[in-house]
């Protein structure tokens, strides 16, 4: 733990610097880079396996650490002006370190829609160092696998010891503010606020939902269908279309139901970054069901948000977000 510290602390002073972009130079893509030259190999090159550990930043906040996690493996290839971290893994070394500085707006250019939380003027900062070089797949997925399962031991450790805490949090919450909710089998707080007189929320029922989504315990709105003019949210309960608190929580209804759903972060996204950009967060969602019945509607719509994995994801160094 130590060890993970002062390597965050180093790599956090190193981001620090990074944003007044001394020394830097621009890919052909226009994306701000920087190279620690550590490394004493040969230089990277294609057909090589790089594993990096890196810190993707944002603000203060830490969107993906693999020392939290587990490496990156990375395919080195030829990348064009892709405004992707890709363009400057044939200029490293084993044992070198880099600095890359993504603008949100140019990278929403790239890469499509970013989540709400990033914002159009911010920089994303990704620290990165490459720990070893493999030149045959064979090593490198070798290597990938010991590290998966000490990372999945790392996260059960982990939610183990925050699921008590986390759990107390929403009971604290409940409890002072006199709200009577239901605790379900997995962990789910129910609030009936009207449980309905249509027909019954159940797995493999089509239910179009309207939903307002904030972080607990700031209580802060990421996501909204409620407005008018917003279509609601279809989605076939009990087929892990959703995050696991949603597929609980709306068993609690019938059609023309209203509630709340507190979700403790396993029954969310668990230790990937949330909404919010935070691991192991817990959430709330207002929720009103409209509609519910055996036949899918016409335009079924995606989730509005991806679901958790069953084990640690692997997070790629180009990615702008996380969900």
């Amino acid at each position: 733990m130590k060890k993970t510290t002062l390597i965050l602390s180093a790599l956090s002073i190193l981001a620090l610097g990074a944003c007044k972009n001394s020394g830097f130079k621009k890919t052909k893509s226009g994306m701000l880079y920087k190279i620690i030259e550590n490394g004493k190999g040969p230089l990277v090159k294609r057909g090589d396996v790089i594993k990096i550990q890196f810190v993707h930043k944002l603000r203060d906040s830490v969107l993906a650490s693999s020392y939290e996690q587990m490496p990156f493996y990375a395919k080195v290839d030829s990348v064009g002006p892709v405004y992707d971290p890709q363009e400057i893994f044939t200029m490293l070394h084993k044992g070198d370190s880099a600095v890359v500085i993504r603008l949100a707006d140019s990278l929403a250019k790239k890469a499509g829609q970013l989540p709400e939380f990033i914002k159009p003027k911010d920089k994303l900062i990704l620290t990165l160092r490459v720990v070893e070089v493999f030149t045959a797949d064979s090593l490198a997925q070798k290597d990938q696998m010991a590290e998966m399962q000490k990372a999945q031991q790392r996260q059960a450790e982990k939610q183990q010891s925050l699921r008590a805490p986390k759990v107390k949090e929403i009971e604290d919450y409940l409890a002072k503010n006199k709200i009577n909710a239901t605790k379900a089998p997995q962990g789910t707080y129910v609030e009936v606020k009207e449980v309905g007189t249509g027909a019954q929320v159940d797995s493999g029922k089509y239910c179009s939902i309207r939903y307002t989504g904030k972080n607990f315990p700031s209580l802060k709105v990421f996501e909204s269908n409620m407005e008018a003019g917003k279509e609601p949210f279809s989605v076939v309960v009990g087929t892990h279309a959703v995050i696991p608190g949603w597929d609980e929580g709306l068993k609690y209804f019938k059609q023309g139901g209203k509630g709340t759903l507190y979700i403790p972060f396993f029954n969310a996204y668990g230790a990937q970054p949330g909404p919010g950009g935070q691991q192991y967060e817990n959430l709330v969602f207002d929720i009103e069901v409209v509609g519910v019945s055996d036949s899918a509607p016409k335009q079924p719509q995606a989730p509005p948000m991806p679901m958790p994995q069953g084990q640690p994801q692997q997070h790629g160094a180009g990615d702008g977000h996380n969900h």
